[in-house]
């Protein structure tokens, strides 16, 4: 018998006055799954996680969250899940332990706030004041609240946000951890080397609605991804020559270099092997793989960095 999903989302609407915050959203999140939600700024992703965390009423569309409705079984859901918030935030004079033992006071299963300050590397920091800490050490506090009570589903969003990339990736390896105890996890993101690396899925968003979901890798393939080769050259040579080879697809200059882009691992080789055979040595050769940045910009026409 196949499991249950962890979580399930089918129609969902939300509007706030004539802005579309999600439009017929429709997916699931297998048990112990890591699912990234990637898209720019208003997209919907914070408007998603309110809505399954039991904080925001859809206008419509039936969801589910370990089988249970988050409007209408607010109270037994919340004490097995857990949410970080993007706008988390805590007194600064309140220390570090007091939060724990705040929030596990909320619930009847709970763990020993040591032990989780312990397993987040925080356990130096337990008597540290919530303003005296540093961006990561914060992070990694509202994930203790957000675990302290051993919840079966997490939510996070924007996780990452304002850290340093060493900060970040040790936020990579807690919520790996989470996964590992089979903790189902849905991320919001807009970094997209985060979802790239860290989840199992990811659904990209445009303006409500989810316009893929797959893989990372599967993302990147189905968007055209592909192998790009980049050099200068300071002999004549025609170019033309290049786009007879059978793995290129595309050959042009940008900012006075040639771009090659094709498919196959020896694309670079073979690039190589014809500029030598006419006699030409090429300088400052690059190669890159196509990223899931590609394919978000392949599938929604725009850039997460764009206002």
């Amino acid at each position: 018998m196949t499991a249950a999903p962890a979580i399930e989302v089918r129609g969902l609407q939300k509007r706030y006055g004539a802005a579309i915050a999600a439009d017929a959203m429709t997916f699931s999140v297998a048990a112990g799954e890591i699912l990234g939600v990637i898209g720019r700024n208003g997209a919907g992703k914070t408007t998603l996680v309110e809505c399954l965390a039991t904080l925001r009423r859809p206008d419509a569309g039936e969801l589910r969250v370990l089988g249970l409705d988050p409007t209408r079984d607010g109270r037994a859901l919340r004490p097995r899940i857990g949410v970080q918030l993007q706008s988390a935030a805590l007194p600064d004079r309140l220390r570090l332990w007091e939060a724990l033992d705040l929030f596990a006071s909320f619930h009847r299963k709970r763990r020993r706030s040591a032990d989780v300050l312990a397993e987040l590397g925080l356990a130096d920091s337990a008597n540290v004041a919530f303003g005296d800490l540093s961006g990561g050490q914060k992070q990694r506090a509202f994930i203790a609240l957000a675990l302290i009570h051993e919840p079966e589903v997490v939510l996070l969003d924007e996780l990452t946000t304002g850290l340093d990339p060493q900060a970040r990736r040790g936020i990579w390896d807690l919520v790996r951890a989470m996964r590992d105890r089979g903790v189902t996890v849905l991320l919001t993101t807009h970094f997209m080397e985060e979802a790239e690396r860290l989840c199992d899925r990811v659904a990209v968003i445009r303006h409500g609605r989810i316009v893929a979901l797959d893989t990372p890798e599967r993302l990147v393939a189905a968007a055209g991804g592909c192998r790009r080769v980049s050099f200068r050259i300071d002999t004549p040579f025609d170019l033309d020559g290049l786009g007879t080879l059978t793995p290129v697809r595309r050959v042009h200059r940008v900012d006075g270099r040639v771009v090659v882009e094709g498919d196959g691992d020896d694309l670079a080789v073979e690039i190589i092997r014809t500029l030598a055979a006419s006699g030409v040595r090429p300088m400052d050769v690059r190669t890159e793989q196509s990223t899931l940045e590609d394919a978000f910009l392949a599938l929604t026409g725009e850039r997460l960095d764009e206002s």
